[in-house]
């Protein structure tokens, strides 16, 4: 018996559609603490010190978080080639735009403190601040057109053709969900800072904390009231073998009023999802009024941990349908690798991942502590 046999495709297919949600979702649950930590800094810090103590809150760790965004493209890149092809050549520049506010936040960390300037280091607070808001935002505005359908189809031989522009992305469902994503990350931002900062830092934070945690609430709400009434979703009506060929043009795809939502009939399970997205936005507003800081952040991430699944769950088994041509819509069952490669990556991935997940763990346990203003002041510190 050949070794990759030990499990089958369909399991694999599921497997590596449930680790690219695992990846996207510990990606939201740590370096989206950062974006929002990088959104609010602006406004949660009003002079050079205390906006030296935001900044430290995330300066030890930032770089860590990023590698769950590297594992995720790669994992979509190895695990499902076509989805890698379409949506970075689709999204070509919001992933530029994505990209280039992400480089900002290095730069901007290393050379805010390097000339005694308030002009200067005012400037390098705003570039953070584009470095935190624009990839919040642009990553929910993606999520909301992949809801919709992006505009790309298959010829006969597989090429591929976008048909789409940047302005059109910005539609009204997609920037709701955009502000979603917003209100997510300042949320997990603020749960951050109240739980790392201290004095007016701590308390503004806790301020625009509640105030983000009751906008989740009620755009993740329009959110779905909006795809029960005025997104069509998707629906397979032929035959599809979940150990088929990768082949996505061997379907017929139709559209439905409603269609996200048919799954939670099917998988009545499902709703615990978007359950979770609620009631954790609810449980990190309660906590943060009770300055419960732990409790709080755990909230925070069960609440993005609950959205982030909740599309998809609804999309399941769709991971980027297409407006122009609905058969070519990619799914699990017939966009991934071949069987052989979903296992060795499976492998590799059983023995690393764990590795990653240890590690960080120990960075945090090592960086545990509150960041106040004798720790970025004291002339032997090497805060930023």
């Amino acid at each position: 018996m050949i070794l990759h046999d030990l499990i089958d495709y369909e399991t694999l297919r599921i497997i590596w559609w449930v680790l690219l949600g695992v990846l996207l979702i510990a990606f939201a649950t740590t370096d989206g603490f950062d974006l929002g930590v990088g959104t609010l800094l602006p406004f949660v810090a009003k002079n050079d010190t205390e906006r030296r103590i935001a900044i430290n809150t995330i300066g030890a760790t930032w770089e860590g978080n990023q590698v769950w965004l590297i594992l995720g493209g790669g994992a979509i890149f190895a695990a499902w080639p076509p989805l890698y092809a379409v949506s970075f050549s689709g999204f070509y520049l919001a992933m530029f735009a994505i990209l280039f506010a992400l480089i900002l936040r290095p730069v901007g960390f290393k050379y805010r403190s390097k000339r005694d300037s308030a002009r200067w280091r005012n400037g390098w607070d705003w570039a953070l601040f584009v470095g935190g808001f624009v990839p919040s935002l642009i990553f929910g505005v993606a999520v909301g057109n992949v809801l919709q359908g992006v505009p790309f189809r298959f010829a006969d031989d597989m090429r591929i053709f976008y048909e789409g522009s940047f302005f059109a992305l910005l539609n009204p469902y997609a920037l709701l969900c955009g502000l979603l994503s917003v209100a997510m990350l300042i949320m997990h931002g603020s749960a951050w800072l109240v739980l790392k900062a201290t004095g007016p830092v701590a308390d503004r934070a806790r301020r625009f904390g509640s105030s983000a945690a009751l906008a989740v609430i009620v755009l993740f709400a329009l959110g779905g009231l909006y795809l029960w009434m005025g997104i069509s979703g998707y629906r397979i009506t032929s035959d599809i073998s979940p150990v088929g060929p990768s082949n996505p043009l061997l379907k017929a795809v139709t559209l439905q009023g409603g269609g996200w939502l048919t799954n939670y009939g099917t998988y009545p399970w499902m709703i615990v999802a978007p359950i979770l997205g609620f009631l954790g936005a609810a449980a990190a507003f309660i906590a943060m009024q009770a300055r419960r800081e732990v409790v709080t952040l755990l909230f925070s991430k069960l609440s993005i941990t609950g959205i982030i699944s909740t599309v998809g769950l609804s999309m399941f088994p769709f991971i980027l349908p297409s407006s122009l041509d609905p058969k070519s819509s990619l799914t699990v069952w017939d966009a991934s690798s071949s069987h052989q490669t979903l296992f060795i990556m499976l492998v590799v991935t059983v023995i690393f991942l764990p590795i990653i997940f240890a590690y960080t763990a120990w960075v945090y346990k090592v960086l545990w502590g509150k960041v106040d203003e004798k720790s970025v002041t004291d002339k032997n510190s090497h805060a930023y």
